[in-house]
């Protein structure tokens, strides 16, 4: 297994939209295809920011592609904002390999809550191709980031209050 730094730097590149398509857009546009099971979850990572559906259809194993919701999937794609995206650890998925594992963070903001989605994707390779075949949510549902009242914010209670002359003491 290889391991990484879990902790997304801000900026991340990865949540810049003209890094993801000048890193993955050859991928996307069908000029080149992923090598590794790592460049191949990268290159779907970007495709979600990018709003490259196909790419995420393509992508997924063929005996597969009928359990995606195409149309869920782009809604959800275009409403989010993709924040940065790490790889924490790899296991085989390589040049020589048949089947790996990718175990990433990708964190968005949806309706201004952020998330980490912190996933062990399965990969398998198949007439020499890569293709995502399904993935495990770790340690239960994507974390949700709040922000916490500043000291003259009402208070979330209801009182009426400013924060720091009730819960906030």
């Amino acid at each position: 297994m290889t391991e990484a730094t879990p902790a997304i730097q801000e900026p991340s590149p990865t949540a810049d939209p003209n890094w993801l398509r000048e890193r993955y857009g050859a991928y996307h546009r069908g000029e080149k295809y992923p090598e590794t099971a790592e460049e191949l979850m990268g290159s779907r990572y970007a495709a979600y920011a990018l709003g490259e559906i196909d790419w995420i259809v393509t992508t997924h194993l063929p005996d597969k592609r009928h359990e995606i919701d195409r149309d869920n999937t782009e809604l959800w794609s275009k409403q989010s904002e993709w924040l940065g995206f790490e790889v924490v650890a790899t296991e085989g998925g390589t040049d020589k390999d048949d089947k790996g594992v990718v175990e990433f963070v990708a964190r968005y903001k949806l309706k201004g809550a952020t998330f980490n989605h912190r996933e062990r994707a399965e990969f398998e390779k198949v007439n020499g191709k890569w293709y995502f075949v399904d993935g495990k949510e770790i340690a239960g549902p994507p974390v949700r980031v709040e922000k916490t009242p500043g000291r003259n914010d009402p208070c979330s209670c209801g009182s009426g209050k400013k924060y720091k002359k009730c819960c906030g003491k």
